[in-house]
């Protein structure tokens, strides 16, 4: 694990809880908690880089959400649970947002916080511009700098390393193309411009690549 990444994602985590009237106990239980969640050894991607890579951005765009604390929430929990032979890992993670933190949040928010979760499984645009900007968060390695992207594309295959290698291929074909068909791939004027264009050719190159390497064996 990359030192800076554990380092930020405690400090996040600081950040973050330090608006609260939490006891140092209680906080601190549910940091072991996500941290223990995102170091498991079955995760190559679905890990804390990814959660800190989340809140870079909301730290960069909070200020335009109408309820800036449960977006955050729902970016600590919505991999929580993550196994990849598992069909129901977002309803696992929002089942486990809910029992530890329903105390802690009004209702609402936690009834919100768990639909979006579950929203982060289909990635389909919403009317509420808040979970927009979460699911754009959550596929924003998409438009990342063609070094992070391999990174990206590396971490993925390892944590289906039990699948045979030419499904492999074709499945990841049509995760690609999914994304790479979807108009626009960003629902928020942020991400759009900032990220979509980029998006949009780092697919086209991985969606080449592997196709040739599907069609050469």
């Amino acid at each position: 694990m990359n030192e800076s990444h554990q380092i930020q994602f405690a400090r996040y985590w600081t950040q973050f809880t330090d608006q609260f009237q939490w006891p140092d106990l209680q906080a601190e239980s549910l940091y072991r908690s996500l941290f223990t969640a995102y170091t498991e050894s079955q995760r190559h991607y679905h890990t804390v880089q990814h959660i800190v890579e989340c809140l870079d951005l909301f730290h960069l765009i909070k200020a335009q959400l109408d309820d800036p604390i449960a977006v955050e929430l729902a970016i600590w929990f919505h991999d929580a649970v993550y196994d990849p032979k598992a069909s129901d890992n977002e309803a696992q993670s929002a089942d486990l947002m809910q029992n530890l933190c329903s105390t802690l949040f009004n209702q609402v928010q936690i009834q919100t916080v768990y639909a979006w979760i579950i929203a982060t499984k289909k990635h389909q645009p919403a009317l509420d511009r808040d979970l927009n900007y979460l699911l754009d968060m959550d596929l924003v390695i998409l438009g990342s700098d063609p070094q992070r992207f391999e990174e990206y594309e590396q971490q993925i295959q390892q944590e289906y390393v039990w699948v045979e290698p030419q499904l492999y291929k074709i499945k990841r074909i049509e995760v690609l193309e999914h994304f790479f068909k979807m108009k626009p791939l960003y629902q928020t004027e942020f991400f759009k411009q900032k990220f979509e264009k980029k998006a949009k050719e780092n697919l086209k190159v991985r969606i080449q690549i592997k196709s040739d390497e599907k069609s050469s064996i």
